[in-house]
């Protein structure tokens, strides 16, 4: 049995629910209300010291954090990890693209704008927007030659990559500059048993409404 600790409003999270859904996986799912304080208990802490959200339990070993190492985790021999080395090293190497450039350069982006933690047109907003653009660029060019991201195929690279990525305008981004993304993220969404709960963010998630680590 599986059990998911997630909140509904986090592409991090999301991408889980996703390659579940794909997969056709029972769980258990359980809701952390983030910015409610659910991750400062001494509970929490003992699933991910870090107080992070996603936290999968599994029956195999202790809880597992970190979205893209949840992904890996639960794609090993199906077709969404490839067994090659050498193109599974390619659907790493993009996942860790995405988490050193797409978070901070679109997902971190997008939670500050939404939540009003930065002013649009602040020097913060434009280094990751910088940042955030040069990473679309470098998606472009790769996309514009192939049809997903690695190994000749719909992988788990493309479900962490396509969690901010879809929502990029939400960060200021004008997909429409992105054609070949834009074409990828289209086909993302006609794969097998594609879904999207992705929720906005609850009300608490603003400065000084809730509790969290954030601020």
């Amino acid at each position: 049995m599986l059990r998911l600790h997630d909140y509904a409003g986090s592409g991090n999270c999301y991408k889980v629910r996703l390659l579940l859904a794909q997969l056709d996986r029972p769980y258990e799912r359980v809701p952390v209300d983030i910015f409610g304080g659910d991750t400062l208990t001494d509970d929490f802490a003992r699933l991910n010291p870090a107080r992070e959200t996603p936290v999968l339990e599994t029956d195999e070993g202790p809880p597992l954090p970190q979205s893209n190492a949840i992904l890996v985790h639960l794609a090993e021999r199906t077709d969404f990890l490839p067994g090659d080395p050498a193109e599974r090293a390619q659907v790493l190497r993009w996942l860790f693209f995405e988490q050193a450039e797409v978070i901070p350069g679109i997902a971190g982006l997008r939670f500050r704008l939404i939540t009003g933690r930065l002013e649009p047109d602040s020097r913060a907003v434009k280094s990751r927007r910088a940042m955030g653009g040069a990473a679309l660029g470098v998606l472009n060019g790769h996309l514009g030659e192939r049809e997903f991201l690695a190994a000749e195929r719909y992988s788990v690279a493309d479900i962490g990559l396509y969690a901010y990525v879809h929502v990029a305008h939400e960060a200021g981004y004008d997909l429409a500059d992105y054609p070949a993304v834009q074409r990828w993220i289209g086909r993302v969404e006609g794969t097998r048993r594609h879904m999207n709960d992705l929720e906005p963010y609850r009300p608490n998630a603003w400065p000084g409404a809730g509790r969290s680590i954030y601020g």
